[in-house]
């Protein structure tokens, strides 16, 4: 189909718009994850002055009893993405989800998770979900996503025994190579090796630690503290993670449509140069018509002006004898 200067020049202007779109779409990218990086970086320092506490509490109370990995309920917390324009963002994790989980599992586990989108990708792989939380829409978002997370694995605590509970973290992360790949991080129980490196490790100060509070609810504290910092920090991972994916999403977007608009200019040119063409043609064949019809006529003249000579001198040759 042939195409005109005026339906390309329109296209072009669309293909400007879109990448004026997709261009502050890549830009808030960059913009956004920024304040995430540090919040996760910010936990990390909150979360270390809970182990010490952990480790204060070890170095007075002796070993912990009843902290075994024979846990009959499990709870996994799945951190997925509303916001879009980040791929198959949630698709990815909710496929490693149901993968570990295992197609018939003896007891199904309690799916709490973060997103409707993501809600919809744990459906569509036939998984329960228990209740759905708002992403957070900020960095101070991420502190209300986190203690509405604790409540509810509170809740979910009380309503069994205290080691009977296993919670995991599913979200994308960052792998050692830089490249984005889905994660589930177990929670608690907590992992043994640190159990045993805090109660190995000496105090340092001569001071030592001492608490007043039972030691049944100080514990309960440190390990509320623990999951608060673990839950702040895997939501702060996931939404820098979302922010990564939908930069490289938006990175090949502007990609495309700067092939598109370099194929859109290069026709643009094609069809202006051909009516640049076609106009020439037009003006020479007019101006060879135009000649032809010049050469015609004064040939026709020159033609009647010899004719009528002759004549005339034979007219006036009788008068003269």
């Amino acid at each position: 189909m042939a195409q005109t200067l005026e339906t390309l020049a329109r296209r072009t202007t669309s293909m400007q718009g879109i990448r004026s779109v997709v261009h502050t779409m890549k830009t808030l990218s960059v913009i956004n994850s920024v304040p995430y990086e540090h919040a996760a970086r910010a936990v990390e320092a909150y979360h270390r002055t809970i182990l010490e506490g952990l480790h204060a509490f070890l170095s007075q109370s002796g070993p912990i009893k009843g902290v075994n990995s024979g846990t009959t309920d499990q709870v996994i917390v799945v951190f997925g993405s509303d916001h879009g324009l980040c791929g198959n963002y949630n698709e990815t994790l909710a496929a490693h989800v149901a993968d570990q989980i295992g197609p018939s599992p003896h007891k199904a586990p309690i799916i709490l998770c973060i997103g409707a989108q993501m809600a919809d990708a744990l459906a569509d792989r036939s998984l329960v979900v228990e209740k759905v939380f708002f992403p957070a829409a900020s960095v101070d978002g991420i502190g209300r996503l986190a203690n509405l997370l604790t409540q509810k694995l509170d809740t979910i605590r009380q309503d069994h025994h205290l080691h009977e509970v296993s919670v995991s973290l599913a979200y994308i992360a960052r792998n050692a190579e830089g490249a984005q790949a889905p994660e589930i991080k177990p929670l608690l129980p907590l992992d043994p090796s640190i159990i045993d490196e805090l109660q190995t490790k000496r105090w340092a100060s001569r001071s030592l630690p001492y608490f007043s509070m039972p030691p049944d609810d100080l514990f309960t504290a440190l390990i509320r503290g623990h999951l608060f910092a673990s839950l702040f920090k895997a939501a702060a991972v996931a939404m820098v993670t979302e922010n990564a994916a939908r930069l490289a999403l938006m990175q090949q977007a502007e990609q495309s449509v700067d092939d598109r608009l370099d194929a859109l200019k290069s026709d643009t040119r094609a069809v202006r140069q051909t009516e640049i063409t076609t106009e020439l043609l037009d003006v020479i064949i007019g101006f060879e018509a135009l000649k032809k019809k010049s050469i015609h006529t004064e040939g026709t003249e020159k033609s009647v002006r010899d004719g009528e000579n002759p004549t005339t001198k034979q007219d006036e040759a009788p008068k003269k004898e």
